[in-house]
């Protein structure tokens, strides 16, 4: 009987072999067309990392990773407290639901240039406000949806008991559906995770950044520095992954029922 590999090794097999493909590919391109294939294989992605240094990559990712937070805390708060509020005043779910889908559908690169306009122009080496609104706004649909579905999945007879003791709404808001929501609400905020951050970098393309992510990519684009806007495509991920695995890890902490653990 073969046995199945742990998650770790096959994370692992799974990243050398889009690491060989890309280096291939990368070698390929640049045999074919030279400096302007514009892959650059893994060794000069490094090696940009290495001239740049950490100076670079800190003051620009600082800056995103604020605003990405800021826009996750707006996006998610908001989220979570309107659906508590459905419920607590059923009547109010359809409303709800429209804003989260015209929320969804509103494209960024249309809503954007409002923002700018609305909230204005950071001051120098200060977070964008705009990239923090545009990273709540896609965050905001994944936690709606995703909170009202845990906290429609409580147990029918747990909620009977609340109520034939004489329990408000809010009682079972509070003693049985926040309870059952938990591990939906928790997996909601880990895939809105990386939404932020992605959020953040556009709203910094269109809010006429200085210091960030997004300039530091229109810049290497600008320059045909290729190396340097995948070594910055790379971190990009990383730091996202780095903040989607924390939340999960949180989950499973908060909520190990939902895996078949125990407390």
């Amino acid at each position: 009987m073969v046995r199945p590999l742990p998650s770790w090794a096959s994370a692992l097999a799974g990243a050398v072999t889009l690491l060989g493909l890309w280096w291939v590919i990368g070698a390929s391109a640049q045999a074919s067309k030279g400096s302007a294939a514009g892959i650059p294989t893994p060794p000069q992605v490094l090696q940009s990392i290495s001239e740049s240094g950490w100076a670079f990559y800190w003051n620009n990712f600082s800056i995103t990773v604020r605003e990405a937070a800021q826009g996750y805390l707006w996006g998610c708060g908001f989220a979570l407290i309107l659906a508590a509020l459905v419920l607590v005043v059923p009547r109010l779910e359809g409303v709800v639901m429209q804003l989260a889908v015209v929320s969804y559908c509103i494209p960024v690169v249309a809503i954007g240039p409002l923002l700018l306009l609305i909230l204005g122009v950071p001051a120098q080496g200060e977070p964008s406000t705009t990239a923090a609104a545009l990273g709540a706004l896609c965050v905001f649909f994944t936690t709606v949806v995703g909170t009202l579905l845990g906290l429609k999945s409580a147990d029918r007879a747990s909620l009977d008991v609340v109520a034939v003791y004489g329990g408000s709404r809010f009682t079972q808001l509070r003693k049985v559906r926040l309870v059952s929501a938990l591990p939906a609400t928790l997996t909601a905020l880990q895939v809105a995770v990386p939404a932020a951050f992605l959020g953040a970098i556009l709203g910094e393309y269109l809010g006429k950044v200085e210091v960030g992510v997004g300039p530091a990519m229109i810049i290497a684009q600008q320059s045909l520095n290729a190396p340097r806007l995948w070594a910055l495509s790379l971190v990009s991920g990383i730091v996202a992954l780095t903040a989607y695995l924390l939340v999960g890890v949180l989950t499973r902490l908060s909520a190990p029922w939902a895996k078949g653990q125990t407390a």
